[in-house]
């Protein structure tokens, strides 16, 4: 199993849409390292989901239910991917940036080292120490 990040803007999309939707095709994302990313997700990997922008924290954990296909939203024979995710539960409290910045086991992770990418990998002790912290 491998584990990842995705950011989304809550108003364009939210936690509370997505665990409404019940699922959500990941669509629109125009990032050749981001779509490496896509692609290498394989169903049954777990996802942290992160709002961006405003409330720069991780809210929750999804679940890949599909593997990479051809991104709808994009033109065809483009190469842009997207995978189907679906809610599994939110965190108990929100883990802030700040919070991930202030721990010493986190200086290696993407999202600090790379904080305009919006889908990464994340090491599983990385995404262990984030549901610590969201406990």
């Amino acid at each position: 199993m491998n584990y990842w990040l995705v950011k989304s803007e809550p108003s364009a999309y939210s936690w509370l849409d997505f665990t409404r939707d019940g699922r959500t095709d990941w669509t629109g994302v125009r990032n050749f390292q981001a779509r490496n990313c896509l692609q290498q997700m394989q169903p049954g990997d777990l996802v942290l989901f992160y709002h961006s922008m405003t409330e720069k924290a991780v809210v929750g954990i999804a679940e890949v239910s599909a593997a990479a296909a051809p991104d709808a939203t994009a033109e065809a024979g483009s190469g842009w991917v997207a995978v189907e995710l679906r809610p599994q539960q939110a965190l108990p409290r929100p883990v802030t940036l700040a919070q991930i910045k202030q721990d010493s086991r986190l200086t290696q992770i993407g999202l600090l080292r790379q904080s305009r990418l919006s889908v990464m990998p994340l090491r599983p002790e990385e995404f262990d120490i984030l549901l610590e912290l969201g406990s």
